[in-house]
């Protein structure tokens, strides 16, 4: 039965649930080592921890490390727009409310959507355009310069979404091309190499405190990564993907509780539409099965993209 003697459904939701938790924690770390320590050393350090696990992992499996020659174009532009959407990503984390953040840059899967359609000619089914409707509805409420944060630290929350679903969008392409931990492990090369240079001329020593945070940066990090990767493995990606939908609900908890952040109205009514959009494409996904159809599915990924 494994986990707990959970099935294998069960334990998909439950390791979707501890990726939700452990990238919400990430950003956290992110956040309160964010006083002092710039953007770039802190990706450094994200990515840093993920070269070393996943070296070991290829290592084991006898696997490639960067994949064929003829990869290269796919796995450089993924790593590339991989790294744009790390800096995004902690850039907002650094600038506004964790709640708002979380639920801008859960904005991915309804953007794969678009980007699917358009580039790979993938159809939207009827029931997507409502959902994303919501979803688009949801973003705008929480984007509100009324409310918790600035325009332009959201508008950059919003960029990891877009450079997000351009990156599932180049995996879909490389789907039983390339080895995902293939992919994993030049992103985290690519990511930590690229750091450098913007790294050293802005390095700040850290604290005791500070070298902690970074350091749990990478492994909270790491650990929502293993765990939404094993969640795909356990069950169908459409039947625990709105799990991670529950990111949201910790963001808000954790900053509240550890950063002392208010989460107004107006996100709250934002990130629910965000979440409703999701659980409409889930009930539409569980009616596709009792009919035995091919269910829609606007987020499956190999790995996940921070």
């Amino acid at each position: 039965m494994g986990i707990l003697g959970l099935s294998g459904k069960k334990q998909g939701i439950l390791l979707m649930i501890l990726s939700a938790l452990s990238f919400s924690a990430m950003q956290i770390v992110v956040s309160l080592s964010g006083g002092r320590i710039p953007v770039l050393e802190q990706v450094f350090f994200r990515n840093i921890v993920g070269v070393v696990v996943s070296f070991i992992l290829i290592t084991k499996r006898k696997g490639s490390y960067f994949g064929t020659k003829k990869d290269q174009p796919m796995l450089f532009s993924r790593s590339f727009f991989g790294f744009l959407g790390i800096i995004t990503l902690f850039y907002a984390v650094n600038h506004a409310h964790q709640a708002d953040v979380t639920i801008l840059s859960k904005m991915s899967p309804f953007l794969i959507t678009i980007f699917a359609a358009i580039f790979l000619k993938e159809k939207i089914s009827k029931m997507q355009i409502p959902a994303m409707i919501l979803a688009f509805i949801g973003a705008f409420l929480v984007a509100n310069p009324t409310f918790n944060s600035n325009y332009f630290p959201l508008i950059i929350a919003f960029c990891t979404s877009i450079t997000a679903g351009i990156c599932y969008t180049l995996l879909a392409y490389m789907k039983g091309k390339v080895d995902p931990q293939t992919i994993l492990f030049h992103l985290f090369v690519f990511c930590s190499v690229a750091s450098i240079p913007f790294m050293i001329g802005n390095f700040v020593v850290p604290t005791w405190t500070e070298l902690i945070y970074l350091i749990l940066i990478g492994v909270f990090g790491w650990l929502g990564q293993i765990t939404i990767t094993l969640a795909y493995q356990k069950a169908p990606a459409a039947e625990v993907s709105v799990y991670n939908y529950t990111g949201i609900i910790f963001s808000m908890i954790l900053g509240y509780v550890i950063l002392g952040e208010n989460v107004s109205a107006a996100s709250c009514m934002g990130g629910g539409l965000v979440i409703a959009a999701s659980v409409l494409i889930y009930w539409y996904n569980n009616r596709l099965k009792g009919r035995n159809e091919e269910p829609v599915d606007p987020g499956k990924v190999e790995d996940t993209f921070v």
